[in-house]
């Protein structure tokens, strides 16, 4: 067994129904917390539409390559192409982090799944939505969640406005 925090975000199509989605497909595969929706900006060099994010948390029988792997299935079924580096997408789903059931964290520098994720502690999007879902949460090698939003500039931070609670 081992619990994983997914970030999940789209800017294409039906957002928040592409969201929605994504949430019931995971009650399936363990699904124990969500988060509410937030819109936030873009993230990176290319200029898109906002993006609408949220966080899960989910445990089971799955090791860290597991979560990636149903992380993509759920980008294929949302009709998810990879054709620009941060560019647009339908859904995006970041496996973040990786803990084990006696509470180690999974830690990986394999290019196909770094874990903790190499840039959530710099990403508002994924911070925010993970602090009101798990106010005592912590990035491993980063530490607390709180402190790392505290620790981001406030604009970035404000920009994260909650949408809607998830029905």
């Amino acid at each position: 067994m081992s619990r994983a925090v997914l970030s999940l975000g789209g800017n294409l199509g039906d957002r928040a129904g592409t969201l929605r989605r994504a949430l019931v497909a995971l009650k399936e595969h363990g699904l124990v917390a969500r988060s509410t929706l937030y819109e936030t900006p873009p993230w990176g060099p290319v200029e898109q539409p906002p993006y609408l994010n949220a966080v899960a948390v989910v445990r089971g029988e799955r090791d860290a390559a597991g979560w990636l792997t149903l992380a993509q299935e759920l980008e294929q079924a949302a009709g998810r192409t990879r054709d620009v580096r941060w560019g647009a997408r339908t859904l995006d789903v970041d496996v973040v982090t990786v803990t084990a059931d006696d509470g180690t964290p999974v830690v990986s520098a394999d290019p196909t799944l770094t874990l903790p994720h190499p840039r959530a502690a710099e990403r508002a999007f994924v911070l925010v939505p993970w602090l009101t879902l798990d106010p005592a949460a912590t990035l491993p090698g980063h530490g607390r969640v709180a402190d790392l939003v505290t620790a981001l500039p406030a604009d970035e931070v404000a920009a994260v406005v909650r949408w809607e609670q998830l029905a």
